[in-house]
């Protein structure tokens, strides 16, 4: 039954999708939860700064680093851009200092492989949108100057033309595995759907604000092979694609897929890049409607304990569906929300919010109130065939009132679930998603944070998380303290509209990047 919240809610779009209300949702910021969350990210900084920097990853049980993103300063790249929306003129000005020292053309440990999507998303995508938000700062603010300004766009097209490389391959498509000095290919005959599919809009936005086309002209000619997938084989159904894709042809090699990881973020990017240009960027648009129409047809399933909760199940193919996902298909919800407010489609947005609602549901059933690395359910609807198996003796009374059951109770300090919140509360204004986000981010804090910064647990289902694993990763900063900040901050001009007004677009690691044709 749809509540009456609910339709007044979907009203409410509706209305904005016809013109009734040009204004769009009312929003109140929390001072004082911002300024908490803030006061974490400071904390996680000061260890991380004293105990690992410049390496990549701060270890904060031991003191001590790890090098898990090539050792160029995962941790302080993926900060900047948190640290300006926060306005932390300390930990901006540390990072803008370090920016011109990086060597990206020499790894810590010269036989490491550099992923292409993970340099990309991360470094590449961080000092762009440095770049983006401090230029368009007040002016002196923080004490930027244009030297500095100009050091990190140089570090962007310095690594780039690193990182071309990985699209010299007879077809375009690139391979992800590269090494360094000089500059090469591995010998990888197959890329991943996510990794090709979460490069263009970097890559664009490089070649937009430098004037070389090549960056975009690399990146978009990869992605032609997702837009117009061959063989027949590769689109189970209309816009839902395949995993694996061979380098030398651009030929799809399976038919699994769905919105967990591997391949997530190639959805994602498909509506953000008509948001980022909407005049460039329509087949994009297309194919993202087209997949968003498959999933709610076919993918999405209700458990037969909760069928008030949605998830999109995993395929293999028309014929065998899986009905596992887990936290990193989280920011599905986010996604349908935001295509909906772009296109003006109330259904979608009605759609992401019931995905968003039933994540949160996967916080609120566990001891530690944090949703697990993994889970599964069984649907409602599906044949107790193979695929569709009941829980687990030992997880039925949970499964029971939870509608899902554990598959892999790690938390690894994952921002999916509360980004998800983040565009529901930014497409309604209502405050139960501030709510939700602050009562997972004193979760968080009490059960995560220990010794210099924050540490992943092993079992979110456990007095205390279980144990730690004393890693923070560096999409901590970048994105689950973002979106906790964001959601309780005032409003500002990379704040997520529901109005046609966007400034910014956000990469899939939360850094946003200025709109085509707003000023730089």
């Amino acid at each position: 039954m749809v509540s009456s919240a609910w339709l007044l809610t979907l009203l409410s779009f509706s209305s904005q999708a016809y013109g009734l209300q040009a204004r769009g949702p009312t929003y109140e910021a929390h001072p004082d939860r911002a300024a908490a969350v803030k006061e974490a990210f400071d904390r996680a900084w000061a260890g991380y700064y004293q105990y690992a920097f410049p390496n990549d990853s701060l270890k904060p049980i031991s003191k001590s680093f790890q090098n898990d993103r090539n050792g160029w300063g995962a941790s302080a790249i993926d900060a900047i851009s948190t640290a300006i929306v926060m306005e932390d003129a300390v930990v901006i000005g540390q990072i803008v200092d370090y920016i011109p020292t990086i060597n990206f053309d020499k790894p810590s440990n010269s036989e490491d492989t550099i992923s292409l999507f993970e340099t990309t998303i991360r470094y590449l995508a961080g000092l762009l949108s440095a770049h983006d938000l401090l230029s368009n700062a007040p002016s002196g603010s923080y004490g930027i100057n244009s030297t500095q300004l100009d050091a990190i766009l140089d570090q962007a097209i310095h690594l780039a033309d690193n990182l071309k490389v990985g699209f010299d391959t007879p077809s375009g498509v690139p391979i992800n595995d590269l090494l360094f000095q000089p500059p090469r290919t591995t010998n990888s005959t197959t890329n991943g759907l996510a990794t090709i599919g979460t490069l263009v809009l970097e890559w664009t936005r490089l070649s937009d604000k430098t004037g070389k086309s090549e960056y975009a002209e690399l990146s978009q000619k990869a992605e032609s092979y997702l837009l117009n997938p061959k063989p027949a084989s590769g689109e189970p159904w209309p816009g839902l694609l395949g995993t694996n894709v061979d380098v030398s042809n651009g030929n799809f090699v399976d038919s699994s897929g769905g919105w967990n990881g591997g391949d997530d973020s190639y959805y994602e990017y498909l509506i953000k890049m008509y948001l980022y240009d909407t005049s460039r960027f329509a087949a994009y648009k297309d194919s993202w409607v087209e997949a968003a129409d498959s999933s709610i047809k076919y993918l999405a399933s209700h458990p037969s304990t909760r069928p008030d909760m949605t998830f999109l199940a995993a395929y293999d193919g028309r014929d065998q569906l899986s009905y596992r996902s887990g936290h990193l298909a989280c920011f599905d919800g986010g996604n349908f929300i935001l295509g909906g407010l772009t296109l003006d489609k109330p259904e979608y947005v009605q759609f992401g919010i019931e995905l968003a609602y039933s994540c949160h549901e996967t916080y609120t059933a566990t001891v530690t109130g944090i949703g697990p690395e993994g889970f599964a359910w069984q649907d409602g609807n599906a044949s107790n065939a193979t695929s569709n198996p009941a829980a687990p003796a030992e997880q039925a009374e949970f499964y029971k009132e939870a509608g899902f059951w554990i598959t892999s109770s790690y938390y690894i300090l994952r921002p999916e679930v509360i980004e998800s919140w983040y565009y529901a509360y930014r497409a309604t204004g209502d405050s139960k998603y501030q709510d939700w986000a602050w009562t997972a981010f004193q979760n968080i804090n009490a059960t995560c944070s220990v010794g210099a910064g924050f540490s992943e647990i092993t079992d979110v289902n456990a007095p205390k998380g279980g144990s730690f694993t004393d890693f923070q990763d560096s999409f901590w900063f970048a994105e689950v303290l973002k979106y906790l900040y964001m959601i309780q901050a005032e409003e500002a001009p990379w704040q997520v509209s529901a109005t046609h007004d966007n400034q910014y677009v956000f990469n899939t690691e939360a850094h946003p990047m200025k709109v085509a044709g707003t000023p730089i």
